[in-house]
């Protein structure tokens, strides 16, 4: 059997886009795949895969098969891209030919063939970048907290650096998951693959949230929100993802650091607590990591909050 698409399949039409029916076809194939996946990222990333593979079967004249397949990633290693972003989106081309199949558009035996293609070699693993204790304080020092906004970015930054947490997570925290427990106060926190974690939340991120929430009236809901330019929250809505970014490159910038991201925020927190003693499972329980190559080392234990790996950043 040919390990192309059967010209009856309605995936076929990846290659006759113009037909009258082709449009509906392809926006259902695409939106098929960015449902099959929880994650906005990974929605994100599938369809520019989606969109990739589309374009290359429009060049090409040629439905989607094992040698179109090895095309694309030839073209994308040629283009320079890094090898991360090589197999995200072979990934979601290989995601999209695993819907295709179970949905009864794909013969399982032609499937195989094409998802087979392995990905590129890693080559290496970027370690990013984190901050010392002393550059930790001065990224903190930078927001005017005499201001709301300054108030909202001090408690932004706080949770990111002394509770690790990722931008997605502190753009969704919500006043409900501060709880106390065992006499601490910790966040239940939703991860990725909605993953839910408990992070312990050190007195002075829980005291940078408070006098932001205090001073702008906040009991319920999200916990960071937007602010006009008169510095009026906006009622109900919290800030999006490329905010919370937003306010990490700029503090970052303003002490003479260029590149550092809310990720690096996230990264500098472990390295603080590694030095400080933390034990790497508490680390990892800390971060949400279920890889063992994530965090490099694991032991079994159970998550201690009463005592955390957090508590004595010296921050």
């Amino acid at each position: 059997m040919d390990d192309s698409i059967s010209a009856f399949s309605p995936f076929s039409l990846l290659a006759a886009p113009t037909r009258p029916t082709g449009a509906a076809s392809v926006a259902a194939l695409r939106t098929m795949l960015t449902n099959s996946v929880p994650s906005g990222h990974s929605r994100r990333a599938y369809g520019k895969a989606f969109d990739d593979i589309l374009a290359l079967t429009i060049r090409t004249g040629q439905p989607i098969s094992r040698q179109l397949f090895q095309q694309y990633r030839a073209e994308m290693v040629d283009a320079g891209l890094g090898g991360s972003t090589i197999n995200v989106r072979l990934s979601g081309v290989r995601k999209l030919i695993k819907e295709t199949r179970e949905n009864g558009l794909l013969d399982p035996s032609a499937a195989g063939r094409i998802i087979s293609v392995p990905n590129v070699p890693a080559q290496g693993v970027r370690l990013g970048q984190w901050l010392t204790v002393d550059q930790t304080r001065e990224l903190l020092a930078v927001p005017d907290r005499s201001r709301l906004k300054g108030k909202r970015d001090f408690a932004i930054l706080s949770v990111l650096v002394q509770s690790a947490l990722r931008r997605e997570e502190a753009a969704h925290l919500d006043m409900s998951h501060i709880q106390l427990r065992e006499g601490r106060w910790v966040l239940d926190i939703r991860g990725k693959r909605g993953r839910v974690r408990t992070v312990a939340l050190p007195a002075g991120a829980k005291a940078a949230i408070d006098d932001w929430t205090r001073a702008v009236g906040i009991t319920s809901g999200p916990v960071f929100r937007r602010l006009t330019k008169s510095g009026r929250v906006l009622p109900g809505k919290g800030l999006g993802v490329w905010a919370i970014w937003d306010v990490v490159v700029t503090s970052a910038r303003a002490i003479g650091i260029e590149g550092f991201g809310p990720h690096d925020a996230r990264r500098s927190c472990a390295k603080l607590c590694r030095k400080r003693g933390g034990k790497l499972e508490q680390i990892q329980f800390m971060l949400g990591h279920e890889s063992i190559e994530t965090t490099a080392v694991y032991t079994a234990c159970e998550q201690e909050i009463a005592v955390a790996v957090n508590d004595g950043l010296g921050l």
